[in-house]
């Protein structure tokens, strides 16, 4: 990594496939509509400045989508490249993605973590996101 640690980006165009590569890495058993093709434009329609990469050098490392209703703020697509972990380079998109939430008048976020991801769940647990009792639905338009 570059020295100074990676930089942290709002996405534009011309990370789209160092996105797609990195997501196809980290999440190669992604359902369709979560692949990068489908969720980037869509992403581009709604606050797009909450859509930040992390660069070393022109590389993408990292990635981090959020999102606010005015009620709640969420996080998406939190992504580290395998090589770039235990760098700080999640902490920082995490910590990124808040900042602007935060600015936003945003009090509560929230994310979801597959079931059996325990390194995901204990990353956001020492950021100091707590385990909830909720049961989380969801219905395919």
């Amino acid at each position: 990594m570059s020295a100074g640690g990676p930089r942290i980006v709002v996405y534009g165009d011309r990370h789209f496939q160092g996105v797609r590569a990195l997501w196809e890495t980290v999440f190669p058993d992604d359902p369709p509509w979560n692949r990068a093709e489908v969720a980037i434009p869509k992403k581009l329609l709604v606050d797009r400045d909450l859509f930040l990469v992390a660069l070393d050098g022109e590389r993408v490392i990292g990635t981090v989508m959020a999102g606010y209703d005015g009620h709640r703020g969420w996080l998406y697509a939190v992504a580290v490249h395998p090589e770039a972990r235990r760098t700080g380079v999640g902490r920082r998109l995490v910590e990124a993605a808040e900042d602007r939430l935060r600015g936003r008048g945003c009090i509560k976020l929230n994310l979801q973590v597959r079931a059996g991801n325990d390194a995901a769940a204990a990353f956001y647990e020492a950021l100091g996101y707590e385990q909830e009792p909720r049961i989380s639905l969801g219905k395919r338009l």
